[in-house]
């Protein structure tokens, strides 16, 4: 195992004492990590939407998602040229009828 040297290790009880703290250290770019049971935990920004979402939840590969996302792509286009798919536009009303 490797450890980042330069990385500021906590305790759980010192990194809960002051969490917001070492979280926009994190934030601003500084390795933190928190010691569970000997084993570093990192704390690191993440995206809202994970990027290897359909990865994780189907077992795909990237070149199946890609595939996957070039289909459906392609079959709202034809969907849409058909007049099959309405507009939304914030009214739930107009979408029945």
């Amino acid at each position: 195992m490797r450890y980042n040297v330069f990385m500021k290790t906590l305790s759980v009880t010192a990194g809960r004492s002051k969490l917001g703290h070492w979280l926009k250290r994190a934030i601003a770019g500084d390795d933190i990590g928190i010691v569970v049971d000997g084993v570093v935990v990192g704390l690191r920004p993440v995206g809202v939407i994970s990027e290897d979402y359909a990865l994780r939840e189907y077992g795909m590969t990237q070149d199946e998602a890609d595939g996957a996302a070039a289909r459906i792509s392609k079959d709202i286009a034809a969907a849409r040229k058909r007049g099959q798919v309405k507009t939304f536009t914030g009214k739930l009303n107009e979408l029945h009828g």
